[in-house]
């Protein structure tokens, strides 16, 4: 299995002055989503996307010798699937925005990964989102509840060619350790709270 960590996006509800994947929390947020993942010892390559749009995360990431891979920066769904083409392989994707991520969350959910299945989004519920203070624009209905994606997907790529027109399977998993995510600053203030 690969390991990808989606680092590539301009990060605009925040409003910051500097990139948002390296706020820290203990460490630069950037880092605590990679370190994760290698401690996990699940993946034979961890790759982290980057783009035009995170320069100084991409200046880190190379002075820390980690594997990049450069996308467009578009959005999300094009620079996912850029990268996608060229693999044929298990994959995992984070995004690079999750602080509280860590190796026993991400062991937990690569033992989910049923290769039968093309693409497995990771949710949480609007019910626990809301219950530790977060919210999130983006939502699908299932099993007859409003629930959130936390930016982690399952996906066997060796099954898709685009990312056009898939059989999205979704697994609810409601652990503030992945339904964190920063996506403004409130999100970051809170964080100090946890």
């Amino acid at each position: 299995m690969i390991g990808i960590v989606m680092a590539g996006g301009k990060g605009t509800r925040m409003n910051l002055n500097n990139e948002k994947l390296l706020l820290v929390h203990k460490k630069p947020v950037i880092l605590q989503v990679i370190e994760s993942l290698k401690n996990s010892n699940r993946f034979s390559k961890i790759l982290v996307i980057t783009s035009p749009n995170s320069p100084k995360t991409k200046k880190l990431l190379q002075e820390k010798n980690i594997e990049i891979f450069n996308s467009s920066g578009i959005g999300y769904v094009e620079d996912l699937n850029s990268v996608l083409k060229i693999i044929d392989d298990d994959v995992l994707v984070t995004s690079g925005d999750l602080p509280l991520l860590d190796t026993e969350t991400i062991q937990k959910i690569t033992n989910l990964y049923d290769p039968q299945k093309i693409w497995t989004s990771i949710l949480v519920t609007d019910k626990f989102l809301t219950s530790i203070g977060l919210n999130s624009d983006y939502f699908v209905n299932f099993k007859n509840q409003k629930c959130h994606y936390s930016g982690i997907s399952l996906i066997n790529s060796k099954k898709i060619s685009l990312l056009d027109n898939l059989d999205e399977n979704y697994i609810i998993i409601n652990d503030k350790r992945i339904a964190f995510n920063l996506n403004t600053k409130q999100d970051y203030d809170l964080l100090s709270t946890t």
